[in-house]
């Protein structure tokens, strides 16, 4: 009877440790999320001065990281932008975060949102937008 019992708890316990292995894997395969930031030409000093900053400040603050950065974020050896087709864009930022609730997150921020109007003024367009990628 006690080796019956013993087994049993056993049993349980292999499932509890198995039920939480799987969650653990399961948290780890959620997919990062990238956003494309897409602008035309700085058409002040308002976006060096003011605007790359913040954005700097709000991207590293919320845990993002930068993949490709442009213009005045970026060496100048990473400028180079291939077109596969179509026109290619004169300028993206891609940052990666860890969720695209983490990219939600960042959108929301009260830095970011401040500094919208200062770098939608400051160029001669400006789109940005996240994705989500595939789980891996």
């Amino acid at each position: 009877m006690k080796r019956a019992v013993a087994l049993g708890v056993a049993m349980f316990a292999g499932a509890i440790v198995g039920a939480a292995a799987i969650q653990s894997l399961y948290a780890q395969a959620k997919p990062s999320a990238y956003v494309i930031y897409e602008r035309g030409d700085a058409t002040n000093d308002a976006y060096t001065k003011e605007f790359v900053p913040t954005l700097q400040k709000s991207v590293r603050d919320s845990g993002g990281k930068f993949l490709r950065a442009a213009g005045a974020l970026e060496a100048a050896a990473a400028r180079r932008i291939l077109s596969i087709a179509g026109e290619p864009p004169k300028n993206i930022i891609l940052i990666q975060f860890e969720s695209l609730e983490k990219a939600q997150a960042w959108a929301d921020s009260s830095v970011w949102k401040d500094a919208v109007p200062i770098g939608q003024k400051s160029t001669s367009y400006f789109r940005v937008f996240a994705v989500e990628g595939l789980p891996q």
